[in-house]
């Protein structure tokens, strides 16, 4: 099993990380802390020194309750980042929903397109003939693309959240635009999905995708997981108050070993280095 990028095909039969470099003043857990070129570069270099696969550089906090970044802040944010990481020797993924973000940052050699909105979100402005999201990405000769599933859209996600059973909810949204870039000719090994772990979900419907995580396998695309320090992690212990988002290293760490073990291929991390180890322990069982 495979995923192909513009410049890289990865082999998935070994679990991928994908670090995160938000280059943002207001992600949840490390925002302010990459927000300039020369920051989030020095921990694009950090990542890859700790075992990172692939980088992952996002402008936009989607938090819940984030409000959207205009399309002129997002490209100030990301395209200087992205200009130097590609030089970098690793595969560049970037975290966007806008279509003119995503053909900016294509043009610069980034390799991976990973949206929130599955390709679904359409410019308020756009003008006649202006290609959307799904055609960017579909006429790009060979980006990789990482389809997720969200509830609603970040400011009201968690204020209602999904009812019922998520599995399946989830398997079913996200074989539509898995289809439709197929039926455009996006090849099949260009595509990776995700549920989209605390994206409008309750904390018992984030943990039934986890146990039951295989079922989404049958859709027939490799699966990426985010579980990185989300709030449903220090929920489950009783101290979701308490325990910061910086502190969740460790339950983040053991999220991604049993996905990994249920069949993630890619696992997107802040915490590297400790996820590559543990990984790595996996590994030797295996």
């Amino acid at each position: 099993m495979q995923w192909t990028t513009t410049r890289f095909v990865l082999d998935l039969h070994r679990p991928q990380v994908m670090g995160i470099v938000n280059v943002t003043p207001d992600s949840f857990s490390d925002g302010g802390t990459h927000d300039t070129t020369k920051a989030a570069l020095l921990h694009c270099e950090t990542l890859l020194r700790d075992g990172a696969d692939i980088l992952d550089i996002g402008g936009e906090s989607t938090r819940p309750g984030a409000v959207p970044l205009s399309l002129a802040q997002e490209l100030a944010r990301v395209l200087p980042v992205v200009r130097e990481a590609v030089r970098l020797g690793a595969p560049v993924s970037v975290d966007s929903y806008k279509p003119k973000v995503m053909q900016a940052v294509l043009d610069l050699g980034a390799d991976i397109i990973n949206d929130i909105w599955a390709l679904r979100w359409r410019e308020p402005d756009a003008v006649a003939g202006e290609p959307d999201a799904m055609a960017v990405v579909s006429r790009h000769v060979g980006c990789g693309v990482c389809l997720m599933h969200m509830h609603r859209e970040p400011r009201s996600m968690q204020l209602e959240p999904m009812a019922g059973d998520v599995v399946p909810q989830v398997r079913q949204f996200l074989a539509h635009p898995a289809q439709m870039l197929r039926s455009r000719g996006v090849k099949k090994e260009r595509i990776v999905i995700d549920p989209g772990i605390g994206f409008g979900k309750t904390v018992a419907q984030n943990f039934a995708l986890l146990a039951r995580q295989r079922e989404l396998l049958t859709l027939g695309y490799p699966l990426l997981v985010g579980w990185s320090r989300k709030s449903s992690l220090a929920a489950m212990g009783g101290s979701a108050e308490t325990l910061a988002a910086q502190q969740r290293m460790v339950p983040s760490v053991a999220a991604a070993l049993l996905a990994v073990e249920r069949g993630a291929s890619v696992v997107r991390v802040h915490d590297v280095r400790e996820t590559v180890q543990a990984l790595r322990v996996l590994g030797a069982l295996e």
